[in-house]
């Protein structure tokens, strides 16, 4: 059994692979970083990658989001990935970006979506975020990822 913190540099080296090929738009490479990403832990990959999405959101968005902002990222994101990711599903965005957000819908009300179709999106949302920002990748990997060490350590008895 991997450690967590084996297991959280694995998804931080797929998730900076993923990241990297989006914003070169290198579909080839992306697709070999998004499968490696994928055969991860579909919880632990979307508690890593949702932490970054929700700090770089933060971030972008010091003074709150609303829902005119959500939609401005859902469609920057879309509009700048079509063209070189064909398989996007601007539904997978927007679950993702409200699971960032915490909001979870009900099973009856979400669509059901593959882990692997969440593993292949989220670079896609991170890597729009960080051309706002400016930093670099790893900053929000390593504070997500200590935030979930955080978290969990907490919560231990």
């Amino acid at each position: 059994m991997e450690s967590g913190v084996v297991v959280g540099r694995a998804i931080s080296r797929a998730a900076a692979g993923a990241v990297a090929a989006a914003i070169a738009r290198d579909a080839e490479a992306y697709e070999g970083a998004a499968v490696e990403l994928a055969a991860r832990n579909p919880e632990q990959v979307g508690l890593v990658l949702g932490g970054v999405v929700r700090m770089l959101l933060e971030e972008v968005h010091p003074d709150g989001l609303d829902s005119d902002d959500l939609q401005a990222v859902l469609k920057r994101c879309a509009v700048d990935n079509i063209g070189w990711f064909p398989d996007l599903d601007p539904t997978v965005l927007v679950l993702l970006l409200t699971a960032a957000l915490g909001v979870h819908p009900s099973e009856e009300e979400a669509p059901r979506v593959e882990p692997a179709a969440m593993a292949r999106h989220a670079p896609l949302l991170v890597a729009d975020l960080l051309a706002v920002t400016g930093r670099p990748l790893a900053d929000y990997l390593d504070a997500a990822l200590a935030e979930i060490f955080l978290v969990q350590t907490n919560e231990l008895p």
